[in-house]
Order: structure tokens, then sequence, then C-alpha cells
């Protein structure tokens, strides 16, 4: 009898889930960037949800829940309830950077189910205009020359702009002070203010600025010139080669989201990102999509779980210490 009354429920439960998922969204849907208005997350989550809408139906809304590097946004989505209404969009760094360098009270893991995997860029060495050089040669030398007066700005840390600094630090034997701020964006004003003179930055952040002519940049931190950037070198052409670091994008979604719901913010995503419109906002970025079949809760683990794997133990070997 008990056996019976078991499997009723279990049917029940099902059918309600079936119910919900087949009625989903029925309600707008908050993506949480864990990072400040402004920033390059920030700016690409806009674009996605904007492109999202049409295949849900419902509006994407769009919160900044910022601080330690991302971590405090992403635990805010963990805790979140696992019905499909509230997304965690984050990259390399707070997925999975922040998990050798936080005591977390989540895990990047388990504690999230993947939606997708969606685009990855690379990241630009800029300065502010009053920063004396004018290729990467010039700026480490002139960074060696004042080591205790450079100042870059970076995320906090851990993040993508502290590690891309400390892997510059390493490469180009040099040193100079990181001034952590609430996310690249308000950082990225006080570049252009004179007020610090560094970052290691994503393109999608940073183009604007320099196409404006308001931050200069020295190189791209990858194998090939930027396509909508090409008139930026890579590391490689000027002196600093195999310095490669690419800031790729995820979606995910608290652990227990029913598999239908995933599977509808999966094609949603993938509808967006098929887009002409969206395509080119992103790639006008710097962006590079990721292709149709990686664009899946699959291959997301399981390139988060490779990443893992590869930067844990370097950046756990690095000390990083959290301010």
């Amino acid at each position: 009898m008990k056996k019976v009354c078991l499997a009723a429920v279990a049917a029940a439960l099902a059918t309600v889930t079936s119910a919900g998922a087949q009625d989903y969204p029925s309600r707008p849907i908050t993506m949480i960037v864990p990072f400040a208005a402004g920033g390059p997350t920030d700016v690409v989550a806009r674009i996605l949800a904007e492109g999202m809408r049409a295949s849900l139906g419902q509006n994407v809304l769009i919160e900044n829940f910022t601080g330690a590097a991302g971590s405090i946004g992403v635990g805010r989505a963990v805790r979140a309830s696992p019905d499909g209404y509230t997304l965690s969009i984050g990259h390399w760094s707070t997925h999975v950077i922040n998990g050798a360098i936080y005591n977390l009270p989540y895990d990047l893991v388990t504690d999230l189910a993947p939606v997708a995997l969606m685009f990855s860029n690379p990241q630009l060495i800029v300065a502010n205009l009053k920063v004396p050089a004018d290729d990467l040669k010039s700026l480490v030398a002139w960074i060696k020359q004042n080591p205790d007066k450079v100042s870059a700005g970076t995320a906090g840390p851990g993040s993508a702009s502290h590690v891309g600094g400390l892997y510059f630090q390493r490469f180009s034997d040099t040193k100079f002070i990181f001034v952590p701020y609430r996310g690249t964006g308000p950082a990225m004003q006080d570049l252009i203010g004179g007020q610090i003179q560094l970052m290691l930055d994503q393109s999608s952040n940073s183009l604007p600025q320099v196409r404006n002519k308001q931050i200069k940049a020295f190189a791209v931190t990858a194998k090939t010139r930027l396509a909508v950037a090409p008139e930026i070198p890579t590391v490689d052409e000027v002196g600093m080669p195999g310095f490669y670091i690419s800031v790729w994008h995820g979606l995910w979604v608290p652990k227990d989201t029913p598999k239908p719901i995933i599977a509808k913010l999966t094609a949603a995503v993938q509808a967006a990102l098929a887009d002409p419109t969206v395509r080119k906002r992103l790639t006008d970025l710097g962006q590079e999509i990721s292709p149709r079949e990686q664009q899946t809760p699959e291959a997301l683990a399981a390139f988060q779980k490779a990443e893992i794997e590869k930067w844990w133990p370097i950046v756990k070997a690095a000390n990083i210490k959290v301010e």
C-alpha cells in the first residue's frame, strides 16, 4: 500500500512539473549579472537578454549584484528557487577562478545546472592616454622604470582583470599596484580619467573607448587579431608570445531546475545567438560566438570542468590573497 502511495505521489509531482514546464515562462525572468552596470558582462548580458525575449515571450530583466569578484552575485543565484526564473550569467572568472581563491559557501559545479556555453572574449592590454608608451615593449620598459607609480584596475581579487594582470607581471617581469573596483565598468572610468594607468580588460568593454580615442590598446591576448579591430596586434607579434587569456561566458540556473525548463532556456539562447542583429552586436564587441553544437548544457559542463582542472592549480600556486 505504501509503495502504491509513493508511486502516486511521484506521478503527481511529475505531472505538476511537466505542466509547470509547459506553462513556463509565465512572468518575467531575472538574469543576475555579478558585476557592475556598464562592465563587459553587463553589456553582453543585456544584448543576450533582449535576444532571448523573442522566443521566451517574456522580458529577461537584468539584476546587477556585485562584490567579491562576482562570487556574491553567483551565490544569490545559487540560493534562488529552481524554477527557471533566476538565471546566472558568468564567465571564466566567476564560475572557475573564484573557486580556487574564495572559500565559497556553494559548489560551482554541483549547486548550479548548466544551460549553454555562449561566447568568448580575449583581453586587451590598455592604458590611459597619459602613459608615455606607444607599443608593448616601451610600455613594459616604462613600468619597470616606475613600479611604484603604476596602478592597474581590476574587478577584485581573482577577477579576469586581476588574474590577467598577475600573468602580465610574470610574463614581463614587472611590478605594479592593483586597485580593486566593484567591476571593470567603474575601473574603466578611472582609466579614462587618469586615476589608474593600466588594465587588462575584456575587449568587449575596452574597444568602444579605444575607438573613441579615450584610451590606447597595446595588444590582444590571443593567437589572432580581432576581426573587428585588426589594427590591434596580438601578443605574439609584440613580444609576449603565448600570453593568451580568453574570458568565455556561460549561462546557469540553480540546481534541481526541471530539465524541460532548462531545455527551453537553452533553445532561447541558441535562437538569440543565431539572430543576425544579436550576432553583429556581440561580434562588434570582439566576442567570438560558440558554435551551435557547443551551445548546450553538456558542452558547458564539460568545458567548465576542463577549465577548473587547468586553472585551479595555476591560480592556487599564485597564492592570490582576498582583500
